[in-house]
């Protein structure tokens, strides 16, 4: 079932790993894989406009549909012309199904959820989780807002974007076994109904299956038995991923081989670069974290070195830029000392600045890890 203007080509199989270089065909361009995924939660990563984010290379952009919805509508962004009108970026765009937002309104974020062990729950968000959907109060106006495979569907057709991914519920790392199947078995459902929707109108637009079932390998094999079984153009690893990154990487080892070979898969909300040097050896293809830009914005720079903290002793009359060599517009125009002066003084260029080393980072990271593997070196 694969959209006309959607593929996925293998440039490359690392005879060392199941690593692997590839390109994703899209109707805005071409994402080369590994690849990191920028988060522009609205339709911007924040700190920046779009025109920089392309202008450092981000090849693909991630969108949230929950809160495009609530504002500024996506009928609007339809309006518009769609969201890569919208937001000025002519470049990839994917955009997630809201389903996270059945999580993180009711446990405030993945972390959140670990350190209360479950416990501590926001349900004045989250009204009702029912076999039609979810049904949530929302944080702009109060308004109830019910939220089902359909109506995730059907949003994000009228938002746009390249690539859209199935409606589906997150389960907290502390649950039940039998919570967690029944989870999974509704999610199963509500993934073949987001198709079904799909498919009445593709709209040149990718559909992305959700692979889940906690760390239970034996869910997670039931996952993709079924969704690999239905025509989806890729498949997402989502669901809680474990406590540690141990646990994250024995779970991966177990699943990437089981996904097919010849469609992209991507890693829901990992992008810090121990997850992302261990994981890249299982064949993952794309990876997407607001991580990079947040440790930007506190003052948390990547270097090849090592992170740099703007506020450390002797950064105030440091009077090179954040990495010798670096290319990006922030290292090009100014010195450690003027960003550590910037943050000190709770000047907003900061954040901007900060922000594009980040994102320039990933960029170039990740280019330097297809080219070793190309080499057979990971």
């Amino acid at each position: 079932m694969e959209s006309s203007s959607f593929r996925f080509e293998l440039v490359h199989q690392s005879t060392l790993s199941r690593a692997r270089v590839g390109r994703i065909h899209t109707p805005h361009g071409i994402i080369d894989t590994p690849g990191f995924v920028a988060v522009g939660t609205n339709g911007s990563a924040k700190a920046l406009d779009n025109a920089m984010v392309q202008k450092i290379g981000v090849q693909l952009m991630f969108c949230n549909t929950y809160h495009l919805m609530l504002q500024p509508g996506s009928a609007l962004i339809r309006q518009a012309g769609g969201i890569h009108r919208f937001i000025n970026r002519s470049l990839p765009i994917i955009t997630d199904s809201g389903g996270f937002q059945v999580f993180s309104l009711r446990y405030g974020g993945v972390h959140d959820e670990l350190k209360s062990k479950g416990t501590k729950k926001h349900n004045n968000s989250i009204l009702k989780i029912s076999e039609e959907g979810v049904l949530f109060r929302s944080y702009r106006d109060g308004a109830k807002v019910l939220l089902t495979p359909e109506s995730s569907i059907q949003a994000q057709k009228e938002i746009g974007a390249d690539i859209i991914v199935c409606f589906d519920e997150l389960p907290p790392y502390h649950t039940t076994p039998e919570a967690l199947k029944r989870s999974l078995d509704r999610t199963h459902r509500w993934e073949k109904r987001s198709l079904e929707e799909h498919l009445k109108n593709r709209n040149q637009q990718a559909l992305y299956a959700v692979v889940h079932g906690g760390l239970d390998p034996v869910l997670r094999k039931k996952s993709v038995d079924f969704l690999t079984a239905l025509p989806f153009d890729g498949f997402a690893v989502g669901g809680s991923l474990g406590k540690t990154r141990e646990e994250m990487f024995e779970l991966l080892q177990y699943l990437m081989p089981q996904l097919p070979p010849d469609k992209p898969n991507h890693l829901l909300g990992i992008g810090d670069l121990p997850s992302l040097t261990a994981s890249i050896p299982f064949g993952i293809d794309t990876f997407d974290s607001s991580h990079p830009t947040k440790a930007a914005r506190h003052g948390l720079l990547f270097t090849k070195e090592g992170n740099r903290r703007i506020y450390a002793s002797g950064n105030a009359q440091l009077f090179r830029p954040i990495e010798e060599g670096c290319s990006c517009f922030t290292c090009q125009h100014y010195t450690v000392a003027y960003l550590c002066h910037l943050f000190k003084a709770s000047e907003l260029t900061a954040y901007s600045l900060a922000t594009i080393h980040n994102l320039h980072f990933m960029t170039r990271w990740m280019a330097a890890v297809r080219e070793r593997i190309l080499c057979n070196e990971i």
